[in-house]
């Protein structure tokens, strides 16, 4: 794939600057004896309080770095955290084809940035010498380490690893993103210092610090009105920095920002769910069978397709809907729709006991039928499980073009995907109801006059994109308390650039915003607003500290070592926030994640190595020989679907495998 030129980047050295010398001065405690005269600037007005215009002289090269910060935060009483993002009206990436900036009041109902977003900035000829990497994590917490990512409240070094975008569209060392990512999901509502030092160019040298920042390390006079309204907030963040063993001498950046609150990803989620289903009742919702199909595979009995009548909380159910809010940012009924569901009832459901309803969650913009004739057909029949499944609108195939259309021209298109992730989700929760409820009840599903399907228990099941979303589900589902997430991750700012499935998105990101660094600011906007129904907002509540009205649930975690399309990273940042152990013997050790022997209770953690060579260290796709990618293989293994199969009905990891899991 070839690379787009990034010459325009230079221009953006020009924004917040002024006309004042920029060599580099050494480090001194107190303000310079000589007055400094600075030439008469014309400010132009407007801009943010602490930066005096829309971008951040701290990181003169690119205009909304470092991100996210504190500074494009506003105070609003009204809020969880008493804040408010609030971005300058050029902070944002312009479109290319027009020249408008991003919108930056997509982001005015948000409270706090993303507990799962990396930490970006720019370091022009950085090295990744010494840095702690994604199989160092535990160097981050050294004393020594060259980054720094602190919790203001207590002091404590969060775990974490630092790389540079070396993904497609960045050009050079001088272009690459420096990015500090977290290895555990962070606290929601809560202040984190990053802090940065020692990083060296290719030839050793360490890397000197802006003019904007030295001033404010060393207390020193500058003409960058940016520097003398922000004297209060860095001797805060020097504090705190140096009550952690962080001495400010040789620091090359330091910036603080705060995350969102946990009401600010969930509420709109969770009061559609407890609205809908105190509609629809214990019943669920009415629905219509549409289509029966008998024996359509040697695995299933009867395949019955349908609707169902929900609430719909969208201004219209078709792409490009918008959640319909009230005065409190909360959504409302807008009328009812029809959504298709699918259940396949196998033929060990009329030979033996009725099976209970097993949801299967599909992959990337897929459809509800996903699996239908493979290996969902064989699960549902050696397990005895009826299947069924729904679209996860907002991610579903019917989606497709409309993501691609924002990327290009509308990042307020994606917010819109993710209105309809809400509902999507939604009706995942609702067709469990209805399978739980009435539709045990349809006579079509009966055998000589008995049931085939078993509703006084429920699970589910999830590859891959139903994998992700599935820890949603999991963690907000009232009807369901153990579900198996498969090739799964968090978070996709973090997915993406590793995936191969995303490699068109990336044509289209970089023909849009044209560089690497802006593709990042972007991914990382996007992480905000993703937030709200992936699992990076609701992962640390599935099985703890539950949210309202929901209760405790187990997971159990399927993971493809060298897996192409999603980084077995993004599990290990699950496994962690739902306190999941990993299934002794294992394949490697992971940081953060503790081992144990089988059988026990609780969320657990399973790597299948397929012999494949590590993945890369950087944030590029896998690659392997054709057929080698493991992501689709784990589902069809005996011994994972045997575990998941005694994990449902009763709750207990055990290990099938003999020795390690492997897999072909």
């Amino acid at each position: 794939m070839s690379r787009l030129s990034v010459g325009f980047a230079l221009a953006v050295l020009a924004l917040g600057s002024i006309a004042c010398s920029t060599e580099a001065s050494p480090p001194h405690p107190h303000p310079h004896p000589h007055p400094l005269i600075c030439p008469p600037t014309d400010a132009g007005g407007g801009g943010l309080p602490l930066l005096g215009g829309d971008c951040d002289p701290l990181v003169p090269t690119q205009c909304g770095f470092p991100f996210p910060s504190s500074v494009y935060l506003a105070d609003d009483p009204t809020t969880a955290t008493g804040k408010r993002v609030r971005f300058g009206a050029t902070t944002l990436p312009a479109y290319s084809a027009t020249g408008v900036h991003v919108d930056p009041s997509l982001w005015h109902d948000s409270d706090g940035f993303s507990p799962g977003q990396p930490a970006l900035t720019h370091l022009p000829g950085a090295t990744v010498t010494g840095l702690p990497s994604q199989d160092t994590i535990a160097r981050s917490l050294d004393p020594d380490s060259p980054t720094i990512l602190l919790d203001a409240d207590t002091g404590e070094r969060v775990p974490h690893f630092a790389e540079l975008d070396v993904s497609v569209f960045s050009e050079g060392d001088a272009d690459y993103t420096f990015m500090i990512r977290p290895a555990v999901r962070l606290a929601d509502a809560t202040r984190y210092i990053v802090a940065i030092r020692q990083v060296v160019d290719k030839n050793g040298k360490v890397l000197p610090p802006t003019p904007a920042f030295q001033a404010l390390r060393d207390d020193a006079p500058s003409c960058e009105p940016s520097v003398g309204a922000r004297k209060a907030l860095y001797a805060d963040i020097f504090s705190h920095l140096e009550k952690a063993g962080i001495p400010r001498a040789d620091l090359q950046i330091a910036w603080d920002y705060r995350t969102a609150s946990r009401a600010n990803n969930t509420a709109r989620l969770l009061a559609m769910r407890d609205d809908a289903l105190a509609k629809v009742g214990a019943d669920g919702p009415a629905y219509t069978v549409t289509k029966v199909e008998d024996n359509p595979n040697p695995h299933i009995w009867r395949r019955l397709t349908g609707t169902m009548t929900v609430p719909l909380y969208l201004d219209k159910p078709d792409p490009g809907g918008k959640l319909v809010l009230d005065a409190k940012g909360l959504p409302v009924q807008h009328g009812t729709a029809d959504y298709g569901f699918v259940v396949h009832i196998p033929n060990a459901a009329t030979t033996g006991a009725a099976g209970p309803p097993l949801q299967n969650g599909h992959g990337l913009l897929g459809s509800k039928s996903e699996g239908q004739d493979g290996y969902l057909a064989v699960i549902a029949d050696t397990k005895d499980f009826v299947a069924f499944g729904v679209d996860l609108i907002g991610m579903a195939s019917d989606d497709t073009a409309g993501i691609g259309t924002a990327l290009v021209s509308d990042l307020g298109g994606f917010k819109d995907a993710i209105d309809r992730q809400h509902q999507g989700i939604l009706n995942s929760l609702l067709a469990m109801r209805l399978m739980r409820g009435r539709f045990a009840k349809e006579p079509q599903t009966f055998f000589n006059g008995k049931p085939t399907l078993d509703p006084s228990q429920g699970y589910y099941r999830g590859d891959s994109q139903g994998g992700i979303f599935g820890a949603t589900y999991m963690a907000v589902s009232t009807d369901v308390t153990r579900g198996l997430l498969s090739v799964p991750g968090m978070n996709y700012s973090l997915l993406l650039n590793r995936s191969a499935d995303f490699g068109f998105d990336f044509v289209l990101l970089g023909s849009t915003f044209q560089t690497g660094r802006n593709i990042q600011l972007v991914l990382g906007l996007l992480q905000m607003l993703w937030d709200r129904t992936e699992p990076d907002g609701y992962a640390p509540y599935l099985a703890e500290n539950m949210l309202p009205n929901t209760p405790h649930h187990d997971v159990l975690l399927h993971v493809a070592i060298g897996d192409q399309q999603v980084t077995p990273l993004g599990a290990h940042l699950i496994a962690r926030a739902v306190k999941a152990r990993s299934v002794k013997p294992v394949n490697r050790t992971l940081w953060g994640i503790p081992e144990a022997d089988a059988p026990f209770m609780g969320s657990g953690l399973v790597e299948f190595d397929f012999g494949l060579p590590p993945s890369p260290t950087t944030d590029v796709p896998p690659g392997g020989p054709t057929g080698s990618d493991p992501h689709g293989k784990v589902r069809s293994l005996p011994a994972a679907i045997d575990q998941e199969d005694t994990f449902f009905r009763t709750g207990v990891i055990k290990q099938f495998c003999q020795g390690k899991c492997a897999g072909m």
